[in-house]
Parts: structure tokens; C-alpha cells; sequence
């Protein structure tokens, strides 16, 4: 029998500007979701919803519509973020062994278009006292942390692309996606707003995110709900930036005229407009895709907008798009026992959705892409904190193995020079 959903009390009002969000959230356990500045964070935890494969709890979905449809809430601002929110990240493979969690934080800080708010969340029937309205507090000291090979070394990298390349030629598969990862750990009591706040610096476009130790700046918008209206934009094909502006301008052309690269990203708008045109009256993609400039590559790129035809959340729309053939291939349930068969370790929620829904189901969520994934319930003081960072390459017929495996190495950059 599924318990009954807390009666939560939540309130926002609007506040003075806030400069910098992040020192509002943990050092220890942050919750961030920012980009430009903009966004909102959270401190404490008013209530979580959690659901671990194979364990036969509903889906978070209904949890999440029952909890939402039974709070008391007053909010003032009425902007995108304000009023019940919950941070959420959730696991890739519906087999791992990594939970997906929703986490409603006991106080929210946001800014958006340069208004501030401050929510807070309670049980009705806690009678203890609130958790204080948190004061900004300063960063700790400036930690490093160390990385190296993982589960799967480069050289078994390349051997699971080769391997790959076989199952496209049987057939089996038109794409897949493959992961490498690497391992190591950060000092124990280090401050993981800093790795935030350097990523959100060095990669602005991007979305910044904490969640339950996954911390990570993500290119890609899985999907985003607002008042009816849907966005996605569809990330896939990859090139490194140039050296310098004539070999930078030749990468992106390159990139742009690569069939094996164009073929992989037509596989990730279809599945995209596949998922979503059951839900939707209108929907439209631009025919071609541009080519997106971050600090370290070029992708192909194509923005899917759409009006919903129904009340689907933002939480039903990813349960529907993930996992979209961007990070793992097509056929997308093919693809997926490839992935099982050929990489030697759980992925985790490292390209799984990670972002946040509103009571009104409305939300914004990506998808987690150089990201890396802390242990903050398994720290030994004298080890420190283990973290596992993730990057992956599509593979499709044509590739190489070399050529993919140095792609993994550009996506890598994003979190190992955050770590240093």
C-alpha cells in the first residue's frame, strides 16, 4: 500500500538581488540548478522521494503529482522556479544500481530577469521548529581533486567501439553510444560549490547542476515545460574546437558537412519528435541543425518547440524522451543491451535527466553530460570523497575507434579542469 503524500507548507516571497547564488546552497550537499547567472538553489530537505530499480515503488511521476496536489502553498512571485519545486536526477538504466531521487529542499534562493526569491518548505505536521533562512556563506578553501583510468581504460575503449562497429554491421544496432569513465577522489570536507561555480564560469551556455553528488554542466536541454509550452534541444555530433580562428572556423564546416556526424544527429531529432508528438498538437524542428560554439567543441545542434495537447509534466515528457538515441542509440531498446554488453560499469545518472518540476508539473531538465558523480554518504576522512567522472561518443557506421576515444577526451575537459 503506497502511504499517504505529507501535507507540505510553502511559501515565497520576493527578496533583494542576489549576486551569486551558490553560496546560499551546502558546501557538503549542494543543490544548484543555474545558467547565466539565473536559476535556483536549495538548502535543507523538507521531503525526498526516491526510487530504486526493481524495488516495485510507483513511478516518481504519481508520486510527485499527489505530493504536489496536497501541498499549501502562497506564492507571491510567480516566476519560472517559485512556489513547490524539487531538484531531481535520475538513473540512466532502469538496472542500475544508483537511485533516482527527487529532493524538495527545506529553503530555495532563486533569480530570474533580475528579481530574487527565497522559498520555504515544511511538513504541516513537523512540529519542530523550521530550518532558518540561510545566509549566504562563504566559500571554503580551494581544494584539487585527482583523477585517473577507470573500469574501462582507453585501450578497452577502443575495443568496445570495434566491438560495436560489428553489431551495426550485423544489424543489431544503427547507433550506439558508448561510455568510458575515470576515478578518483577529492579531500574530504571539500567545498563542492566551488566545482559548481567554475563550471558555471568557464561554460555559461550551459546548465550548472548539483544534485545528490552528481555536480556537472550540461549543453543539452532534454526538455523544458512552461504554461503549455515544451523546448528541447537535441545535442549530437562532435568536433574540437581549432587551434586558432582559420582552424576553428575549418572544424566547424567540417562538422557540418560530415555525413557520419549528420546521420548520427538525424537518428537524435528523430527519436526526439518520436517521443514527443503524442503529447503535443503542434511540434516543429528546423530542418537542418547549426553548429553550437562551447569553450572546448563544436556540436550540431537543432531546437525542437511544441504547445502540449494535454496535462503531461515535465516529469511525464522525460519519462517518455528518455533515453533518447543522443546518449544511447537507436533502436533505443537495442542499443541499450549493447551498452549492458559492452561497457564494464553502471553508468549511474550520468546521462540520465537531471533538473527540476513545480507543483503545476511545469520544469526544466537536461540531460547529465560532463557531469561527475561524488559519493557524499561514502566518504573515508583519510580517502577523501570518491568521485567517477562520464563521457561517451556516438558510434555509428564509419566510425573510429581512435578518433572516438580522443572525443571522450575532449568531453572530459569540462570536469577535469574544474577538479584541478
Amino acid at each position: 500500500m503506497t502511504p499517504s503524500a505529507p501535507r507540505l507548507r510553502v511559501e515565497t516571497r520576493e527578496i533583494d538581488a542576489v549576486e551569486d547564488l551558490l553560496p546560499y546552497t551546502s558546501p557538503s550537499h549542494p543543490l544548484a540548478w543555474t545558467r547565466k547567472g539565473d536559476g535556483i538553489v536549495g538548502f535543507g530537505v523538507a521531503h525526498t522521494l526516491v526510487h530504486h530499480a526493481g524495488h516495485g515503488t510507483p513511478p516518481l511521476t504519481d508520486r510527485w503529482s499527489r505530493l504536489a496536489a496536497a501541498a499549501d502553498v502562497r506564492d507571491d512571485v510567480d516566476l519560472p522556479g517559485t512556489g513547490l519545486v524539487a531538484f531531481g536526477t535520475l538513473a540512466f538504466d532502469d538496472d542500475s544500481a544508483r537511485r533516482s531521487i527527487l529532493i524538495v529542499p527545506s529553503v530555495i534562493v532563486g533569480r530570474r530577469g533580475g528579481r530574487a526569491w527565497i522559498t520555504t518548505i515544511s511538513d504541516v505536521a513537523d512540529t519542530r521548529d523550521p530550518v532558518p533562512v540561510r545566509l549566504p556563506e562563504p566559500y571554503g578553501p580551494h581544494w584539487a581533486g585527482t583523477l585517473g583510468p577507470g573500469e574501462q581504460t582507453a585501450g578497452g575503449y577502443m575495443e568496445s567501439v570495434r566491438a560495436a562497429l560489428q553489431a551495426i554491421a550485423a544489424g543489431e544496432v544503427g547507433k550506439v553510444v558508448l561510455a568510458r569513465d575515470l576515478r578518483g577522489s577529492v579531500p574530504a570536507g571539500a567545498d563542492l560549490r566551488r566545482l559548481a561555480r567554475a563550471l558555471s564560469q568557464d561554460y555559461p551556455d550551459t546548465w550548472t547542476f548539483a544534485v545528490d553528488g552528481l555536480i556537472g554542466a550540461s549543453p543539452e536541454t532534454l526538455v523544458t515545460v512552461r504554461g503549455g509550452s515544451i523546448t528541447a534541444r537535441v545535442l549530437a555530433g562532435t568536433a574540437s574546437r581549432g587551434a586558432d580562428a582559420d582552424a576553428d572556423v575549418a572544424a566547424s564546416a567540417g562538422l557540418a558537412s560530415s555525413a557520419k556526424d549528420l546521420d548520427e544527429h538525424e537518428f537524435a531529432v528523430r527519436s526526439v519528435l518520436a517521443a514527443l508528438r503524442p503529447h503535443t498538437r503542434a511540434l516543429a524542428a528546423a530542418e537542418a541543425p547549426f553548429t553550437l560554439k562551447l569553450p572546448n567543441v563544436w556540436h550540431l545542434a537543432t531546437d525542437v518547440e511544441g504547445e502540449l495537447a494535454g496535462a503531461a509534466s515535465a516529469l511525464d515528457l522525460v519519462r517518455e524522451l528518455h533515453p533518447t538515441a543522443a546518449v544511447a542509440g537507436t533502436p533505443t531498446a537495442a542499443a541499450i543491451e549493447v551498452i549492458r554488453r559492452l561497457e564494464p560499469f553502471d553508468r549511474g545518472r550520468y546521462a540520465g535527466p537531471v533538473g527540476w518540476i513545480d507543483g503545476t508539473g511545469d520544469g526544466e531538465w537536461a540531460i547529465a553530460l560532463r557531469c561527475a558523480q561524488f559519493d557524499l554518504d561514502a566518504t573515508d576522512t583519510a580517502a577523501g570523497i570518491a568521485v567517477t567522472a562520464y563521457a561517451g561518443a556516438g558510434i555509428v557506421a564509419g566510425s573510429d575507434p581512435e578518433t572516438e576515444l580522443l572525443e571522450t577526451r575532449v568531453k572530459f575537459r569540462p570536469i577535469v579542469d574544474a577538479l584541478a
